[in-house]
């Protein structure tokens, strides 16, 4: 039996964490100080988008100096991202799409991997490569948690996991968490692009808590 593409550990604190932020940073020396305020809110998990130059130097600058954040790459489109992200240290890796040539260069090179999917042909082939942990992308505007339900019936005995990202926040997360399909969240409103350039620290720290405030509220021990 193939191993799981995601290591189960690591799928169990991001289930536990119920939240992931992801983030786009343009420069190296916020990527410290932006982990540092996700963690004073209580966001221990973050998801470095390849969209900017800075992405993997704010990869290693978090693994060196703020070891207890839960740090993965985004936004993976090449093989080549793979290895690099790999190289970079990244705990787990994402990507809006279902690439096989990803997936399968993720699965040789040991990275625990989450493909994006939108539709039950996506579904399949994110199981070719034994993908249980699945980004919904975009969630929202393809129908939200109704659309994913009647979606993902189909599969309901493999015991799938999904991560929505797209139109997610504050307001409507609680909807989505209450559901057992639901992992996680993927929380890009935690930090805007525009209050990380705008070193608002005090901001992202309060738009982490009041989001762990209601993970709290829905998933009670």
């Amino acid at each position: 039996m193939s191993s799981p593409a995601f290591n189960p550990e690591l799928a169990d604190r991001i289930q536990k964490a119920g939240i992931i932020a992801v983030l786009i940073v343009d420069r190296v020396e916020d990527a410290v100080p932006l982990a540092k305020s996700l963690l004073d809110g209580g966001v221990g998990v973050m998801e470095l988008t390849l969209r900017t130059e800075a992405a993997l130097g704010a990869l290693k600058a978090i693994r060196s100096s703020v070891p207890e954040m839960l740090a993965g790459v985004g936004t993976i489109l090449t093989p080549a991202q793979v290895t690099e992200v790999k190289e970079a240290g990244a705990a787990f890796g994402v990507a809006p799409g279902v690439s096989r040539r990803v997936m399968e260069a993720a699965r040789n090179a040991g990275l625990s991997f989450a493909p994006g999917i939108l539709t039950p042909s996506d579904i399949e082939a994110a199981l070719e490569y034994d993908c249980q942990l699945l980004k919904l992308f975009p969630a929202e505007p393809s129908g939200g948690l109704s659309y994913l339900k009647a979606m993902a019936a189909p599969y309901a005995h493999l015991g799938l996991k999904f991560v929505p990202l797209g139109g997610v926040n504050a307001k409507n997360m609680g909807t989505y968490l209450a559901d057992p399909l639901i992992s996680a969240l993927g929380g890009s409103w935690l930090a805007p692009r525009e209050a990380i350039l705008a070193g608002d620290w005090k901001k992202i720290t309060g738009l982490a808590a009041e989001a762990v405030e209601i993970i709290s509220s829905i998933r009670k021990s």
